[in-house]
Parts: structure tokens; sequence; C-alpha cells
């Protein structure tokens, strides 16, 4: 008579232990695994740690697996969150655009909008770069064309403010001009070309006077 053996019915892991990836990283989660995603945000970790490196040495130096290794995680977990290292500028462009429409909300007038571009590149330098470099990002983002109309909506609200003498009759190329004074000095600023004629004044006051000779009906 053959004694028959009974073959041992799979568990809810698989005969031979866990197959499903998911199932691995699950129960290490579960165990006390969280050594890859040891942060509350690993997304915003990866950011703020891609505008340390933007600050320090500009978008080229900017790596997915370095800002892995720095923000304590495996290589492949920035690609999770940016699918690759334009997603991630994008990302940082488009949230940047988000804080400059918030920077120019309720702003008292076109000279205070122009300070407060000023102060928001001044605040935000790695954003600023990123965020004028378009050869760096996905053009049709759909968070990043959503940030920069609101941005722009809020240069055109400071704009349309001003009277009509004080600003020539097509708003739109005054809009140029308030934008290509503040922004050109915010980029001078940042790039130390002004640090002879600013000196020791306060650039945010020093940019209030000139829009003042730019714009005389703005205040």
């Amino acid at each position: 008579m053959t004694k028959s053996t009974r073959t041992p019915s799979p568990g809810p892991t698989g005969p031979t232990g866990p197959s499903d990836p998911s199932a691995t990283s699950d129960s290490a989660a579960k165990s006390g695994g969280r050594r890859a995603y040891h942060h509350g945000d690993l997304r915003r970790a990866i950011v703020t740690a891609a505008l340390d490196v933007i600050s320090a040495e500009g978008p080229s130096a900017l790596s997915l697996r370095d800002l892995a290794r720095r923000a304590g995680v495996s290589h492949a977990a920035p690609a999770h969150h940016f699918k690759d290292r334009t997603g991630l500028l994008t990302a940082i462009a488009a949230e940047g655009y988000g804080l400059l429409a918030a920077t120019l909300t309720d702003a008292a007038d076109l000279k205070d909008a122009g300070v407060r571009y000023v102060r928001f590149a001044r605040e935000h330098p790695a954003h600023f770069q990123v965020m004028f470099t378009p050869e760096l990002l996905r053009a049709n983002d759909l968070e990043l064309t959503t940030a920069r109309a609101l941005a722009g909506e809020r240069l055109r609200d400071a704009v349309s403010a001003v009277p009509p003498q004080g600003r020539g009759t097509d708003a739109r190329l005054a809009g140029v001009a308030a934008w290509s004074l503040a922004h050109g000095f915010a980029t001078l600023l940042l790039s130390h070309n002004l640090d002879g004629p600013v000196g020791d004044q306060d650039p945010e006051e020093v940019f209030r006077l000139l829009s003042g000779l730019l714009f005389q009906g703005s205040s």
C-alpha cells in the first residue's frame, strides 16, 4: 500500500513565503520597517532637499539618487512621487508659482505688488530660479500651468488698478513693463549685480523708488 503524502496548502503568502512584493513592504511597515519612509511627508522632504541643492549649486546639480541619500530613503523612493528629475523640477516650479500668487494677493497697489515680487525672489531663490528656466520643466503639466496662470492674474490685477493716465492705454504692455522691472531687479539682486548700487539700503525700498519713476500713478 502506497503511503500518501499530503501537500501543504498554500498559506496567504504562498507556499514558500511571501511572493507579493507589496506584502513584504506592508509587513515591514507594520513591524517598524519605516526605515525607507521615516519622514512624515517624504514628498516634502525630497522637495526641501532639492531646494537646498539648487540654492547651493544650481538645478544642474540635482540628482534623484543624491536626494534619496540626503533624505535617508531608497534610491527609488523619489521616483514614486516625481517620476523623474523633470517631474521634481516641475513640482518645485508649480509650488513656486503658487507661493508667488499668494504673495501678490491683496497687494495695496502696483508698487506694493512689485515689492512683494522682489520679496518673494529673495525669500525663495531656488523656486525663483527654477520657475523661469522653462527647459527644465514639463510645460504641459496641469499643476504648473494652473499655478502660473494664477500668479499672472494677480499681477494683471495690480496693473489694472492703475489709472490709464499712470500706465498708458495698453494694460497688457503696462503689465509687461511692470513684470520686467520687478523680475529684472530681482534677478540682478540675486546674482549680486546690484550690490554696489543698492549697498546697505533695503532692496525693497530701492525697488519702490524705481517703480515710482516708471508708473507715476501707481500709488
